[in-house]
């Protein structure tokens, strides 16, 4: 048995195969081939795996994001069977005598500049998928990337680091623990585990000799057990045991309200990413949603997602919620979200660079077409509009004028919605020291004590090397959140968390003492969070 330590982000324990995850780069030599028949074979067969990887996909994409969101695996599979695309690639072959990675890299970037010449804005936008499709064969020709939809079990995720991008589009049933090399406490893969209940470690000196191994991951240590001997695998059978048994008392608290002894209510609501997220928060008897992140609609997504597409998951998770407040922020994208279609320029200091509601209002046609898509989706249940990243009075009144003006055009087309609330992120000092003319114009504040405390501090929240001195526990963290609930109810607004200082049950009680409305966490926290509050 070996060991291996780093620094634990959810305290649970998991026991199963290693599957290592590694993101290959495709690196594409053009090789001579003179039997060109067995290479069109080779091809052939690639070509079916690929296929079975695009229906997995698709079965899962159906399931979690409606069939409209994922019909764009189906057409990737037309394209992949598509005459012209395959006789490009088998001409090429034979003709010109080279392997069947050079030919479909070489068709792929023929039919992507064609596409994207054209004057149709729907076939310019095939260009992408056919990159996609081709980078798909290509890696599984040279047996690179991972196909997570083929694994027959749950496993647990070894990986150098997981982008937002991937981590959106794991198969989050067959994952049972994360542990990685890099990435920091309040990463997005962070954020996820604790969504998903899971245990994960970062900082761990992985190896890729792990693949296919047993091994135990202790998140209350932090620590990583490579083929576990009978002793160390029985302390992880009690601690699960353990665990299950905290659950299950856990349980006793669904359906009552989250009141102190005092009697006063706070809101206890729950962070999702997705529409599939909604079941977790229910099942864990949240009272809303405080945190929908509705950028995770296009980090799934190969192309900006249309008005439809996000109707379509707004709806759903308003109807999911029967009557609950479903509080949806406005697109976050940037900084450490990066999506490549919206081609944003490389920045040297991007969290604090372009992104959010800058994007929004210097790109008010993707920021429209979101704003119906919400409004549309308000009329099926109690939604509620949170603008991210705001600094200024402006900003809130830019943002509110093009709601109005969208409210407008659907009125004129006879479009039903129902009024809104609407609110913003305190995520910057700016935000803290004008909170009080901030509350004048919206109805709510939610605190993203993330970035405030990246902001507050001055520390890269994703940068591992400051995890010691990253401390939301900070007397001036402390402090701003006082001031911005202070200065929230002077001006009659609501407040409340939506980042992840709201589930440390080490602060719910100064919370409380504080003022909060309204506390947002990961659906695994909601009931820890109202036993704390309930006790108080």
């Amino acid at each position: 048995m070996e060991s291996y330590t780093g620094k634990s982000i959810f305290q649970k324990v998991a026991v199963g195969r290693i599957f290592y995850y590694e993101k290959n780069e495709n690196l594409v030599k053009r090789n001579r081939i003179e039997e060109t028949e067995g290479e069109i074979k080779r091809f052939e067969a690639a070509k079916l795996v690929a296929l079975g990887q695009l229906d997995r996909i698709y079965q899962k994409a159906l399931k979690e994001v409606g069939e409209d969101n994922a019909a764009v695996f189906e057409v990737h599979k037309m394209m992949m069977e598509d005459e012209d695309y395959l006789e490009s690639i088998h001409s090429m072959v034979r003709e010109q005598k080279v392997n069947a990675e050079y030919a479909v890299a070489m068709t792929g970037d023929n039919f992507a500049k064609m596409f994207s010449q054209m004057d149709d804005e729907y076939m310019k936008a095939r260009a992408a998928d056919v990159k996609d499709i081709s980078e798909r064969l290509v890696s599984v020709l040279l047996g690179n990337g991972t196909d997570m939809g083929a694994l027959k079990e749950p496993v647990i995720l070894v990986a150098d680091d997981l982008a937002p991008s991937e981590t959106v589009q794991l198969d989050k049933s067959k994952i049972l623990a994360f542990v990685t090399r890099y990435g920091s406490s309040n990463s997005h893969t962070a954020i996820l585990a604790r969504t998903m209940n899971i245990p994960a470690v970062i900082g761990v000196d992985i190896s890729k000799e792990w693949n296919g191994k047993m091994a135990a991951v202790d998140g209350y240590t932090g620590t990583v057990y490579i083929e576990p001997d009978f002793d160390c695998m029985e302390r992880m059978k009690n601690r699960i045991a353990e665990d299950e048994k905290k659950r299950q008392l856990m349980q006793e608290l669904k359906g009552k309200e989250t009141v102190t002894k005092a009697g006063r209510k706070i809101h206890l609501y729950a962070n999702i990413g997705n529409v599939a997220d909604t079941v977790s928060a229910l099942q864990n008897d949240a009272e809303g949603i405080g945190l929908f992140r509705s950028e995770f609609l296009y980090l799934e997504a190969k192309d900006f997602p249309s008005e439809e597409e996000q109707f379509q998951a707004y709806k759903t998770v308003a109807e999911s919620m029967g009557g609950k407040k479903v509080i949806i922020r406005t697109l976050d994208i940037g900084a450490d979200k990066q999506v490549d279609y919206f081609n944003l320029d490389k920045e040297d200091n991007p969290a604090m660079g372009y992104r959010a509601i800058r994007i929004c209002l210097s790109q008010p046609e993707i920021f429209r077409a979101q704003l119906r898509a919400i409004l549309r989706a308000s009329s099926f249940g109690n939604i509620s509009i949170m603008f991210p990243m705001i600094i200024s009075v402006k900003e809130v009144r830019e943002a509110k004028r093009i709601l109005e003006e969208v409210k407008e055009e659907l009125k004129e087309k006879e479009v039903p919605y129902q009024d809104v609330e609407t609110g913003i992120m305190i995520e910057t000092p700016a935000a803290v020291f004008e909170s009080g003319e901030l509350a004048k114009e919206v109805d709510f504040f939610s605190i993203g004590t993330n970035d405030l405390t990246q902001y507050t501090l001055a520390i890269d929240r994703q940068n591992p090397k400051l995890d010691h001195i990253y401390d939301p526990h900070h007397p001036a963290v402390l402090k701003a959140i006082k001031m911005v609930v202070d200065n929230a109810h002077e001006h009659g607004a609501w407040v409340g968390i939506c980042g992840e200082l709201g589930a440390d049950l080490t602060l719910t009680k100064t919370f409380v003492e504080m003022g909060l409305d309204e506390l947002s966490v990961s659906p695994s926290f909601v009931l820890p969070v109202r036993n704390e509050i309930c006790n108080l």
